[in-house]
């Protein structure tokens, strides 16, 4: 499966933007990847109480901005008023949380892109839909993969968007239901891509997934180069990375050595 459509293989994705050197999921770490010159970005949604796509990871913005408040109970008018960047450092003081458009409006189509959908809902609360259309607006449907660990929400994002590839994640978290944390979420969601958490990648997972299975693989979050370098050796398609540019240097040294054997 060709995920992005004229890309080179294998993917490399700035987790949360390029996360190390700026505050996750703001306009700074997304500008940081531009500059570093990574070819994709990870990223995560929640829909606010107004209606808008606000990028941040945490169902409550108080690990990124000191105010204790669910994403999903306050306005944007709100959440913008927040001050999403001192956390990392004061020279990101004044970082806010951006929307999704904000993000499109910076880096257009120069980047692909995986949008994680955060949701624990089981019906749809119509964000699944404002994603589909604000893509189809952007005219980035070959730019972007949508994933969840929600299935759910796949499913709902299928319906509106079938020809947008989907990947389910799964890993062995305590928050996760036991019947998710092998990759079963792809049966209800009908996922076209695979997204475990790293530690889950062995010769055998990727026989039964990838060889057997015909799924792509894109594992998370990998920051040590070896690593890296071990996973795309047994097959998967991409890397998401705090630290792509380390990652991306460590490949090239690997494609060097074997394209010289």
């Amino acid at each position: 499966m060709n995920i992005y459509p004229g890309e080179k293989k294998p993917y490399i994705f700035a987790h949360r933007g390029c996360s190390k050197a700026a505050p996750e999921n703001t306009l700074a770490a997304f500008e940081e990847a531009l500059n570093q010159k990574i070819p994709g970005v990870e990223l995560d949604i929640h829909l606010c109480n107004s209606g808008e796509l606000v990028v941040t990871h945490d169902d409550n913005v108080k690990r990124v901005t000191g105010f204790d408040g669910i994403v999903e109970e306050l306005s944007y008018t709100e959440l913008k008023k927040l001050d999403a960047g001192n956390w990392k450092g004061p020279q990101f003081s004044g970082e806010k949380l951006p929307l999704l458009e904000d993000v499109f409006d910076l880096l257009g189509s120069s980047v692909y892109y995986d949008i994680e959908i955060k949701s624990r809902k089981t019906v749809s609360s119509g964000l699944e839909e404002k994603l589909a259309a604000l893509i189809a607006n952007r005219g980035l449907e070959e730019r972007c993969i949508v994933s969840s660990f929600n299935p759910m929400a796949l499913k709902f994002f299928k319906k509106s968007a079938p020809h947008i590839p989907t990947a389910i994640i799964y890993c062995n978290d305590g928050e996760l239901p036991p019947y998710l944390r092998h990759g079963e979420g792809k049966w209800i969601a009908s996922a076209d891509i695979l997204k475990p958490d790293y530690k889950k990648i062995n010769r055998t997972s990727m026989f039964f997934n990838h060889t057997i299975g015909r799924r792509p693989i894109l594992p998370w979050t990998i920051d040590d180069p070896e690593t890296a370098v071990k996973l795309i050796k047994l097959g998967v398609e991409g890397i998401i990375s705090n630290d792509p540019a380390s990652i991306i240097i460590a490949l090239g040294i690997w494609a060097g050595i074997k394209e010289d054997r």
